[in-house]
């Protein structure tokens, strides 16, 4: 058979089903078939792949001689016993529903506007403050549109009561101390985790903490804490030296990037390399961002994560259109050196290349994403809530506060809407369930609807995902 290898991730079959979908495409000399409703992934040769999209254009045609004119149509290419065998084959994993499988999961959106809402996880902006003056930051240097403000330890314990009033069965819980630098109000978010601890053994929760910081303040006593209280730590830097101090400058526009490095290093040492994050935001000023990665990867960090930067066209740094090809090809180089890498026992985790083929996320979350507005919300440091930390300051998503609770359920049922099916872009991509649907925020910022899509982000997620199809593809036939 020339399906290579066959891996499956059947994300639940429903009764009632619609039509299929086949992605197909050609990445480091592999032929790669995905069936998008199923999530199978087919290694295949060359006469599969042709067979496959001729059989594609040919959609609707009488099955009745389908395999003579597939025959006759490729046989300046390959002989005809060979085109039927092709045929035969993608019948087979038809028959055996993993490819051509049709899409079961329409009917389960529907349900989403109505299923009761527990919130499991809170974005606490610990400080509305920062002290780096970083040019693309969304929180204009942690202001976030308002004022500068440390949040008390009277309102992150509010908040701490309302995540768990609202959290109803569930027994996990996350809290992120955010910024601004959540490091510049250490004591309160030390305070915070203590009270934390003492309310899972009342109430029968499980609090997961963890910390974004920008490594300024960063030493020995807030390692030592970090290490013992906080389940994962991003560490944020963009790279090389002059890619990083371009971007995240102090105020008086010195680079953090001398300051910051040995930290960081030594930071992700304690931690055996693990649960953590370097986290990096690449621009139209370094359009050659694997570099960045790679940098990081030679410095010792095997838990990296570099990002394209969200900005308005009117930003001299916003990625453009212009730019796609040279980021394609960035992201194809950087996947290819990743499994060089990885075969020489040098390899490293790079966040947007990680997909699971064989298990992944639940049903619902790959239909509805994040939860933002609805599971995960936003704190400020008075209490306020907003469906993610990229709302916060605009007061028409302002959902309520810590102590009264979401008074705005129009804001939470219409970020409960909010789904792959519900974006008509998304209805026909292939990568729809491994993005969900993409970020509400950034939608809404450049539509203003948080059911439209950012384009330039949605092509580069679909390269994205076809570069981690085919890692997974050049790791297993080894």
């Amino acid at each position: 058979m020339r399906a290579v290898i066959c891996v499956s991730l059947i994300l639940g079959r429903m009764d009632q089903a619609l039509s299929y979908q086949v992605h197909q495409y050609k990445n480091n000399g592999y032929n790669i078939v995905l069936d998008v409703n199923s999530g199978a992934v087919h290694i295949v040769d060359d006469v599969v792949y042709d067979v496959l999209a001729l059989y594609l254009q040919m959609e609707g045609q009488a099955q009745d001689g389908l395999q003579e004119e597939l025959a006759a149509r490729l046989k300046d290419k390959y002989p005809s016993d060979e085109v039927k065998e092709a045929f035969a084959e993608l019948m087979e994993l038809k028959e055996a529903g993993d490819l051509f499988t049709e899409d079961a999961y329409t009917d389960t959106v529907f349900d989403f506007k109505n299923r009761q809402t527990v919130v499991k996880a809170l974005c606490l902006h610990i400080a509305h403050d920062c002290n780096l003056a970083c040019r693309y930051c969304f929180a204009e240097e942690g202001e976030y549109h308002g004022r500068r403000a440390l949040m008390s330890y009277e309102v992150g314990k509010a908040a701490l009561d309302f995540l768990i009033a609202n959290s109803g069965s569930r027994r996990n819980l996350e809290v992120d101390f955010f910024g601004g630098e959540p490091t510049m109000n250490l004591d309160v978010v030390k305070r915070l985790v203590r009270y934390g601890r003492e309310q899972e053994k009342l109430h029968e929760k499980n609090f997961r903490f963890t910390l974004t910081t920008n490594g300024v303040l960063l030493n020995d006593e807030i390692m030592e804490f970090a290490n013992q209280e906080m389940a994962n730590v991003v560490l944020s830097i963009d790279g090389r030296k002059e890619t990083n101090d371009r971007m995240r400058p102090f105020r008086n526009g010195a680079g953090s990037y001398e300051l910051i490095i040995p930290k960081f290093q030594k930071f992700a040492e304690s931690r055996n390399q693990k649960n953590y994050y370097v986290r990096g935001t690449f621009t139209h000023h370094n359009l050659d961002f694997s570099k960045d990665v790679l940098h990081l990867a030679d410095l010792g960090f095997c838990q990296i994560s570099v990002e394209p930067v969200v900005a308005q066209e009117t930003d001299d740094y916003a990625i453009r259109k212009e730019d796609l090809p040279q980021l394609f090809d960035e992201y194809d180089a950087l996947a290819r050196e990743m499994i060089r890498r990885k075969k020489e026992g040098r390899g490293f985790t790079f966040f947007h290349y990680m997909i699971d083929l064989e298990g992944g996320p639940c049903v619902a979350k790959r239909l509805s994403g994040c939860g933002s507005g609805t599971e995960y919300l936003a704190v400020t440091p008075w209490g306020d809530l907003y469906p993610c930390h990229q709302f916060v300051g605009n007061d028409r998503f302002l959902m309520g506060n810590v102590k009264e609770g979401v008074t705005n359920t129009q804001i939470r049922d219409m970020f409960k809407s909010c789904n792959v099916y519900a974006k008509e872009k998304c209805k026909e991509c292939f990568a729809r369930f491994y993005c969900s649907g993409g970020c509400a925020a950034n939608a809404w910022n450049f539509h203003g609807d948080i059911h439209g899509t950012y384009d330039i982000g949605c092509e580069l997620q679909r390269k994205r995902v076809e570069c981690a199809i085919m890692i997974q593809a050049a790791l297993a036939q080894e």
